[in-house]
């Protein structure tokens, strides 16, 4: 009788774990299929045990993962019994979450697997966070434009591939004509939303291997990457002249600047 009541004050203690965790709880049989989830999982996943049971994990699956994943994640669950890492999964409404899971082999006396349990916590939001403070790093508080240490980071990464292959590339440098006396007339509210405005054109005049960034008060620079000669660069140059030069509603003032540009260009050319 004491052994009973041992074992029944563990299964206890076991199920209540299982009921309170803030972790998600999932386990299945040997095939893969759904026995029981715990409340937690439907918080994070929005399936309630009814909806899960019977089904697969394949239910939340994100498809942001190819099989070679898979693969690897369930060849080290048969040879070591356990694996954990991040995935993403997709909730029951559609949103893609990120966890932090683990996934642990129950095997029988005979050492075949009769279930797997996995364990996994919802770490979107540090994630997003830890996403949010790299993007902080490496672009312009201001206008979101990459900033001084990405343009050098890609520059430098181009100028590596053309050691490889061949790569044409110019640097366009751009100084704004009438910024100070904008923001000494205006005020800097005004100066910002200039600077936010001049962002936005240059952005729309970038093909998708181009790089356009902010790297002091009103300087910018624009990558242009593999331009075919010099009437090209030529032609994106006045483009951008063009658009800086209409005019600007700011706040409800209309405003006219200018842009001075230079352009140095590898291999090594100059435009003017």
């Amino acid at each position: 009788m004491t052994v009973l009541k041992e074992t029944e004050a563990k299964l206890k203690l076991a199920a209540c774990v299982f009921e309170n965790t803030l972790d998600g709880v999932l386990i299945t049989d040997a095939n893969g299929n759904i026995l029981s989830v715990n409340p937690a999982f439907t918080e994070i996943t929005g399936y309630v045990a009814e909806e899960a049971v019977g089904q697969t994990p394949r239910i939340l699956q994100s498809n942001r993962h190819d099989q070679a994943f898979y693969a690897s994640m369930w060849n080290e669950i048969k040879t070591k019994g356990r694996w954990n890492g991040e995935i993403w999964n997709r909730r029951k409404d559609g949103d893609l979450y990120l966890e932090r899971m683990t996934i642990s082999m129950v095997r029988a006396t005979d050492g075949e697997p009769v279930r797997y349990v996995s364990v996994f916590s919802d770490i979107t939001a540090l994630w997003r966070k830890d996403e949010h403070i790299k993007h902080l790093a490496f672009h312009d508080a201001l206008t979101d434009l990459p900033n001084r240490t990405l343009l050098m980071e890609r520059i430098n990464q181009k100028l590596i591939n053309s050691n490889r292959e061949q790569c044409n590339l110019a640097l366009m440098f751009l100084d704004l004509d009438g910024f100070k006396l904008v923001n000494d007339q205006f005020g800097h509210n005004v100066g910002d939303e200039l600077l936010k405005e001049v962002a936005k054109r240059l952005l729309a005049l970038v093909r998708k291997s181009d790089t356009v960034a902010r790297v002091g008060g009103d300087e910018f620079i624009f990558i242009l990457n593999n331009p075919k000669g010099k009437d090209e660069i030529t032609y994106v140059a006045n483009r951008v002249v063009s658009s800086i030069n209409e005019p600007m509603d700011i706040l409800g003032e209309v405003l006219q600047i200018g842009t001075s540009v230079g352009m140095p260009c590898s291999p090594l050319t100059d435009v003017h």
